[in-house]
């Protein structure tokens, strides 16, 4: 039995998923990009996954460099979203933005809903896609609503 791409998208397009940004430098090079396959593995030890598209320049950074960093974003951050998953921005995406460098080595983003600090544990070739699991060394979070992705748009909770 084989699925259609087109009707296994359209078909995922029904699961509301938060929006992450994930973010890798090695050598002096920035990369980040958005995710919204992002998931919780372990609370002990704390792990977890993404999935990054092999064809991404972030991918590959983050399996050179050993790190990444995932950060929730919050409802008022559509911008950054967009920002990191659109092709006219690959290259330059961090240009006027503020940052920091995480214990970690990755780029930390401030004002997110949350940061994780991760150490690649593992990654994983799977179709189109690498799953990168990374063990949690550092975690910061603040009040507020996520960013939600569902059918094709942005939503709001509530």
């Amino acid at each position: 039995m084989a699925l259609d791409p087109q009707t296994f998208r359209q078909t995922l397009r029904r699961w509301a998923s938060g929006v992450t940004v994930v973010t890798a430098q090695h050598d002096g090079e920035l990369r980040g990009m958005t995710v919204s396959a992002f998931s919780s593995v372990s609370a002990d030890p704390p792990i977890v996954l993404v999935c990054a598209n092999q064809s991404s320049s972030t991918e590959s950074l983050i399996v050179r460099s050993g790190a990444f960093a995932v950060h929730l974003l919050g409802a008022d951050q559509e911008h950054l979203s967009k920002r990191f998953s659109d092709a006219q921005f690959e290259g330059a995406r961090f240009d006027g933005l503020q940052w920091r460098t995480g214990a970690a080595g990755a780029p930390i983003l401030p004002d997110t809903l949350a940061r994780l600090e991760c150490t690649l544990m593992k990654s994983e070739r799977v179709g189109s896609h690498t799953v990168c699991f990374g063990r949690v060394g550092a975690a910061e979070w603040s009040d507020g609503e996520p960013l939600v992705y569902f059918n094709g748009s942005y939503r709001l909770l509530g």
